[in-house]
């Protein structure tokens, strides 16, 4: 299908600058990407899950506008974007954040990922 695609381009079957033309560029500037994702079959094609968990940061743009300084805004994405994760994994926030809270004091600084929500012990996570 590359070398289809390619063809057409080369040929002149297709106008590079034409819609088609720039779509079948588009897609063979991605073709290593393409071919992984039909290889791998928990993959998805959209990131329509990625947007919907992030739906509400976007619409509280401009609250974050008074967050009071610059810093402030970021933590606060942080802790939206730890929190999208949870909802995203079916993990409680709360109960995350209070076992983040119990173990960050003792965790080596190699090992603070298995704190990310994603890490979190299912056992833990809501019913």
């Amino acid at each position: 299908m590359q070398s289809t695609l390619t063809e057409m381009l080369l040929t002149k079957k297709v106008l590079p600058k034409s819609p088609f033309g720039k779509a079948i560029a588009y897609t063979l500037t991605r073709w290593q990407k393409l071919c992984v994702y039909t290889t791998d079959g928990i993959l998805q094609i959209d990131n329509n899950l990625i947007e919907n968990a992030i739906r509400p940061v976007a619409l509280g743009r401009k609250n974050y506008l008074f967050a009071g300084s610059h810093e402030r805004a970021q933590d606060a994405a942080m802790l939206y974007s730890l929190f999208a994760t949870c909802r995203l994994h079916n993990i409680n926030p709360e109960h995350w954040l209070t076992h983040v809270f119990e173990k960050i004091n003792s965790a080596k600084k190699q090992n603070l990922y298995q704190l990310l929500p994603q890490n979190y012990d299912a056992n833990f996570k809501q019913q």
